[in-house]
């Protein structure tokens, strides 16, 4: 374990995220000098008695380069392609890297369905916690090879890069501390190099001025911004960092001002962060604004009462949105009743069990 600063928590459990930026050249190439670096220092900190898990981008990017490709590939099928003949050549590489330092690497591929599935993402949990008991390098991706929602350009309904990946995955497992390593050293009000852009330190919900995304990736500050939200919201402080400057995870476990920090909060427990951020809800329900207060400042169950429309077919038990009058998601739950049934409900008059239960359901808003 390993103690990160003064009012920083003790870390027992960290997880790294690496971007296309830092392991692949600015040529497209595989930056293995780096990445060896990298794995040495990871080695070093298990030495310390800390438990680590990497999610790793760079299969799209090696894959291009071994098949000849003149440049970054913007279709689906062509970016599947070149994930699969780069993704083998990532992890054997990562894998001879870790016989050398000692380690013992396990690739671990991961889609949408691990996550949106409640028992799958229960199962990822006690198969990644069974590697880390084996001591065991967990190396992480999405598998763009069979799933076509993370490496579409335009995003996915539960993660669209590894950004958010690495912010699930260190949720699900109860990290301490997430760094997310990119070509920046954090988070700046204005894109860097432009006269007057500075550093922050803490981030506290700052006013960004977004750049580009990420040479070569999908994510890009704002990504990384949202994906670091996601993990503090459940605890996990999360630190974003350059991947490119000497021992960056040294630095930042020994408290050295590196980066952003972006302190943990204790604003969902692990269910209601699943709810929130890893499910694809089914359907939806409108509520009046009466309702609306009752599950956001009184932390109610919802009523039929309190709904006034009904979107799309589901079933009982589906995960559903909340949304207000205005069509803003201020929540999102698991619901008791079919679809079909909650109209004759809604007007039903007496008293009513809950269609959606406080104990079910992930408030989304403050006010």
């Amino acid at each position: 374990m390993c103690s990160i600063g003064e009012g920083r928590p003790i870390v027992r459990r960290l997880v790294v995220k690496v971007g296309t930026s830092v392991v692949a050249r600015a040529d497209g190439g595989f930056g293995s000098d780096r990445v060896a670096h990298l794995v040495e220092e990871i080695s070093e900190i298990r030495g310390r008695g800390i438990e680590v898990l990497l999610v790793s981008s760079g299969a799209v990017g090696i894959g291009r380069e071994r098949l000849g490709l003149p440049r970054v590939p913007t279709s689906v099928v062509d970016r599947q392609a070149c994930a699969a003949a780069g993704q083998g050549a990532l992890v054997a590489f990562y894998d001879s890297l870790c016989q050398k330092f000692g380690l013992s690497a396990a690739q671990v591929l991961l889609t949408e369905d691990d996550f949106k599935d409640r028992r799958r993402y229960l199962n990822l949990a006690a198969t990644l916690q069974r590697l880390l008991e084996l001591r065991s390098l967990p190396i992480i991706n999405e598998n763009d090879t069979v799933s076509t929602d993370e490496i579409m350009l335009h995003g996915a309904a539960v993660f669209g890069d590894n950004d958010r990946l690495s912010a699930l995955v260190a949720t699900n497992l109860g990290a301490d501390l997430l760094v997310m390593l990119s070509d920046v050293d954090g988070v700046y009000d204005a894109p860097p190099g432009t006269t007057g852009a500075k550093r922050i330190q803490v981030y506290s919900g700052d006013v960004v001025n977004f750049g580009d995304i990420s040479r070569g990736g999908r994510g890009g500050m704002e990504a990384k911004i949202g994906a670091a939200q996601v993990a503090a919201n459940s605890g996990v402080q999360v630190v974003i960092a350059s991947g490119l400057k000497a021992n960056p995870l040294t630095a930042i476990l020994d408290g050295q001002p590196t980066g952003t920090v972006f302190p943990a909060s204790k604003a969902l427990n692990k269910r209601r962060h699943w709810l929130a951020y890893a499910t694809v809800p089914a359907g939806a329900l409108v509520v009046n604004d009466g309702a609306r207060s009752a599950l956001v400042l009184r932390k109610a169950s919802l009523l039929p009462k309190g709904i006034t429309a009904v979107r799309g077919t589901f079933v009982a038990g589906s995960v559903v949105s909340v949304l207000d009058v205005r069509e803003v998601e201020i929540a999102r739950g698991v619901c008791r009743e079919d679809s079909k049934v909650i109209p004759a409900l809604m007007d039903k008059p007496g008293r009513a069990k809950a269609l959606v239960h406080r104990d079910q359901i992930a408030i989304l808003t403050e006010e």
